[in-house]
């Protein structure tokens, strides 16, 4: 296809299917904390599942170092993250996040929700951009580590790619780790 966006459509619904199917949460649990397991001391970013997205949570909460979790500040604009202990409240286009009144944290580590995902770190989202205005703003400030969360069925022979989609490092499915 030449039209990238119509080809990510199409993409996106196939993907969105995939994910319907849910598949062991238990194994991603697993691979996830292993995943982490090296980024022991740093700030981590997860996110409050939503859509059928698979849930980050156990493995946040066996990690070792604080936790965050993003808020939709605007649309088109990068994230913001504010500590996780637990509260969250509703926020923009049905995501949950921490209260206003909690710290305002720097990730050193994402744990990004995914629709799609190819073996060369490519990643398909919602469309809105969030994760890769955030994903430039904290390369270009430093090193992060980016690592998709899906269900191994989620994966997608290739996506196409435009300037400003933002790899992932690392991407965990229940079916195990893909090092990018």
């Amino acid at each position: 296809m030449t039209d990238p966006l119509g080809e990510k459509a199409a993409l996106r619904a196939q993907a969105l299917a995939a994910r319907a199917r849910g598949g062991d949460q238990a194994a991603l649990d697993r691979w996830l904390s292993a995943a982490l397991s090296r980024h022991a001391g740093r700030v981590l970013a997860g996110y409050w599942p939503m859509r059928g997205e698979p849930d980050p949570r156990p493995a946040m909460a066996a990690h070792d170092g604080p936790v965050c979790l993003p808020v939709v500040v605007a649309p088109a604009t990068p994230l913001c993250f504010r500590r996780f202990d637990g509260a969250v409240e509703p926020g923009a286009f049905g995501t949950s996040h921490p209260p206003e009144t909690h710290e305002i944290m720097v990730p050193q580590v994402l744990i990004v929700p995914l629709v799609g995902f190819d073996r060369h770190g490519s990643r398909l989202g919602y469309g809105g951009g969030f994760y890769d205005r955030t994903l430039s703003d904290l390369r270009r400030a430093g090193q992060v580590t980016a690592i998709g969360l899906a269900w191994g069925a989620q994966e997608l022979p290739l996506i196409p790619v435009e300037p400003t989609d933002e790899p992932l490092d690392v991407i965990v499915t229940d079916r195990g780790v893909i090092a990018i």
